[in-house]
C-alpha cells in the first residue's frame, strides 16, 4: 500500500469517528420566577432586586435601590447572619441580616431581609431584599431620640466646662449627627404625618452653640523665640479664633519656651530644639500642656538651621493638627 493511500485511509478514519460523537447539549438555565417578576413595593414593605459579581454586590444594589426610593444613597458591608429554614441548607432560601450606611452620612437600616440569593452565572448573582416600612421608620425614630435624650443628659455638665471643652463637645455634637439631615427626610417619606421641628431645632441649637463660641474663643501666644510663634498663630487662625489680648472668659493664653542646642551632623548645621507649650485660662491657670522635640537644619550654618525650626513645626502642627500639639 502507498504511503498516499495511508494516509487517506487514517484521515477516513478520523471523520467517521468524530461523526460517530453525539453533540453535548447545554441546558439552557432558566431564570428564576422572582427575577423574571420581582416583588413591586407597596404602602407597608420595600422590595428591590439587585445584581452584581458576587453576593454582596447584588445585595449592595438590592440595598441602593431600595432607599434610592426615599432619595438616599447608600452603601452596604456584606457582615451577613444566616438563619437556615427548617429542611434547606440553600442560601438562596436563607435570611440574612444586617446594618447600612449612607455614603454621605450613616443612616442605618435595622433590619431588612434577603428573600432570595442565587447565581445566574459566571460572575453573576441576583438578590431580592424586603424592608419593612414601619420597622425602618421606627428604628430611625429610637436612634434619634435615644441620641437627642443623651445629648439633653450631657448639656447640664458641658455648661461647667472651660470654652475650649464646650467647643471640643458641640465639634462632635455637630458631627455625631450629621446624618440625622438624611434620616429626617427618609422618616418623612415613610410617615407623611411625622413632625421633625423639635428636632431640627436641637440641631440649630448645636450649631449656634459650637458657632458662638467659635466666634468668641480668643488666645494670645507668648515665646522666647518669637518666629516660633508664628505657626501656632497660623494654625489657630485658621481655626477661627481670634488672636488678641482680652479679658474674656473665653480668653486663652499659650506659653512657648524654647530651649535650642547647635550641633553638627555628616556637614549638615543643626538646631536640636526641646519646646514645650502650657495653654492656661483667664483666671492663669493651667488647662494643657506639652513637650516636643523639632531639629531644623541646613548646609548653610547654623543661623539657617534655627530659620528652619519654623518650617519644621509649621509642619508638625499641619500634620498633627494645632490641639494635639498643645494638647488641649
Amino acid at each position: 500500500m502507498s504511503k498516499f493511500s495511508i494516509i487517506l485511509l487514517v484521515f477516513g478514519l478520523l471523520l467517521s469517528a468524530c461523526a460517530s460523537k453525539q453533540k453535548v447539549v447545554v441546558p439552557k438555565k432558566e431564570l428564576p420566577s422572582w427575577y423574571v417578576h420581582p416583588p413591586k413595593s407597596d404602602a407597608y414593605e420595600l422590595f428591590a432586586l439587585g445584581e452584581g459579581g458576587n453576593q454582596q454586590d447584588a445585595i449592595n444594589n438590592a440595598l441602593s435601590l431600595v432607599v434610592s426610593t426615599l432619595s438616599v444613597s447608600i452603601s452596604s458591608s456584606f457582615r451577613a447572619k444566616t438563619v437556615v429554614k427548617e429542611g434547606s441548607v440553600n442560601s438562596s432560601d436563607a435570611t440574612y441580616i444586617n446594618k447600612t450606611q449612607s455614603n454621605v452620612q450613616k443612616i442605618r437600616i435595622s433590619q431588612y431581609e434577603i428573600l432570595h440569593v442565587t447565581r445566574l452565572g459566571f460572575k453573576r448573582y441576583a438578590a431580592v431584599i424586603k424592608v419593612n416600612k414601619q420597622k425602618l421608620f421606627q428604628g430611625l425614630k429610637n436612634e434619634i431620640d435615644q441620641k437627642f435624650e443623651i445629648y439633653r443628659n450631657d448639656i447640664k455638665n458641658i455648661q461647667r466646662l472651660n470654652a475650649l471643652k464646650q467647643l471640643a463637645y458641640y465639634k462632635n455634637m455637630k458631627k455625631a449627627f450629621g446624618y440625622i439631615k438624611n434620616a429626617l427626610i427618609v422618616m418623612k417619606v415613610l410617615n407623611k404625618g411625622f413632625d421633625d421641628k423639635k428636632y431640627l431645632a436641637a440641631m440649630n441649637e448645636i450649631n449656634t452653640k459650637h458657632q458662638y463660641l467659635l466666634e468668641h474663643i480668643s488666645f494670645w501666644v507668648y515665646s522666647n523665640v518669637k518666629s516660633l510663634t508664628k505657626p501656632v498663630i497660623s494654625a489657630l487662625t485658621q481655626q477661627k479664633f481670634i488672636i488678641k489680648k482680652m479679658k474674656s472668659k473665653m480668653h486663652f493664653d499659650i506659653y512657648i519656651k524654647v530651649k535650642i542646642q547647635k550641633a553638627n551632623a555628616y556637614g549638615f548645621s543643626l538646631a536640636r530644639s526641646e519646646i514645650s507649650f502650657i495653654t492656661k485660662d483667664y483666671k492663669k491657670e493651667v488647662l494643657a500642656s506639652n513637650v516636643i522635640h523639632v531639629t531644623g537644619q541646613s548646609s548653610q550654618g547654623y543661623a539657617i538651621a534655627k530659620q528652619n525650626l519654623v518650617k519644621r513645626l509649621n509642619d508638625l502642627i499641619h500634620k498633627e493638627g494645632i490641639s494635639k500639639v498643645l494638647n488641649y
